[in-house]
């Protein structure tokens, strides 16, 4: 109310001029008229403000409580499909779209045998430490966490947003790679509390084009995807060893530049009708200093050179090889 004060202070004035001067007759009676105007009006206007702050406080605490909503929800939602909800982007409806994704499953190696020793409560703060450790990592770089199935994550880049697919599986085999070195970490974290063995974990990585959106009825829906890839990232996840990162071609077209891989056994899996060619994420290229061995396998090239094995008197020979090859892709036009 304090904006109201100098009006009040004008209409305290002039009253006071008019009580002390009676000489100002022949202009009183308008000057009282539009005096007694400005007064009402003045009254008006302070009703409406306290109304008006009285909303304001409303709308505050309106605010406040949906936004103590929205951060409830998104520890049962992923981020981004709690954001996409309260901007307008996604509908409580029973709506998918197609889209290219790309999508991850990882669990961690013989768990329930690791732990079938510890009593339920160091279980539970074992397993909710990994999954809090997994989740920040996630966010980090930018997933959408479909579900949790026991020690297993699920979860996908692409949707609600994406930065281009090839961004989409980099950001996906980063964070994997990241997952899979925290996870080494956690051996010396749990060993003297009783978690004696080490925790390995196993990642399936596929990228392809499946079905997103709401899934379920109108009473309860779940924002998922199904599809054959989601099927094949799966079942890579389960044929991957311990502590390694097992990607489809499609995935590894889209990061081979950046990531140094080496390929996997070709394998066929139950109810999808094509061999799926599979490669082993090793790490950066950046960070490989010394590899005892290289494996570079593509459309248009194939090499496997095991260092270890070679002698003096084979590297000149090695390398008048190679400087054929060489030759022969500069001679190509």
């Amino acid at each position: 109310m304090q904006e109201l004060s100098k009006e009040e202070q004008l209409i305290h004035n002039i009253e006071s001029i008019l009580d002390s001067n009676d000489n100002l007759t022949i202009e009183r009676n308008n000057v009282e008229q539009l005096l007694k105007a400005y007064k009402k009006n003045l009254r008006q206007l302070s009703k409406i403000v306290k109304i008006s702050d009285r909303q304001q406080n409303e709308v505050n605490k309106q605010n406040q409580i949906l936004h103590e909503l929205s951060q409830k929800l998104s520890l049962y939602l992923s981020p981004q499909i709690v954001q996409s909800i309260f901007v307008g982007k996604q509908d409580a409806a029973l709506t998918t779209s197609r889209k290219k994704l790309t999508i991850f499953f990882s669990d961690l190696v013989n768990f329930t045998q690791t732990t079938e020793n510890l009593e339920p409560e160091l279980l539970s703060s074992i397993l909710n430490d990994y999954l809090d450790e997994m989740v920040t990592i996630a966010l980090k770089y930018g997933a959408t966490i479909d579900k949790f199935i026991g020690d297993g994550i699920m979860l996908f880049f692409g949707d609600p947003d994406s930065l281009g697919e090839k961004e989409d599986a980099m950001n996906c085999i980063s964070m994997a790679i990241e997952m899979r070195e925290r996870v080494g970490q956690f051996g010396m974290k749990w060993a003297d509390k009783g978690l004696h063995e080490p925790l390995q974990v196993r990642m399936g990585v596929a990228t392809g084009f499946v079905t997103v959106g709401n899934f379920g009825s109108t009473h309860r829906m779940d924002y998922t995807i199904i599809g054959s890839h989601v099927n094949i990232a799966s079942r890579l996840e389960q044929t991957a060893n311990p502590n390694s990162i097992l990607i489809s071609h499609e995935t590894y077209s889209l990061i081979k530049d950046a990531i140094y891989c080496e390929k996997r056994d070709t394998i066929f899996l139950k109810g999808i009708l094509y061999s799926i060619a599979t490669y082993e994420v090793i790490d950066f290229f950046e960070n490989i200093k010394e590899l005892k061995e290289i494996n570079i396998v593509n459309e248009q090239l194939s090499l496997y050179l095991n260092k270890e094995s070679i002698k003096s008197e084979d590297k000149e020979r090695i390398i008048a090889t190679l400087q054929k090859v060489i030759d022969e892709v500069q001679s190509i036009r």
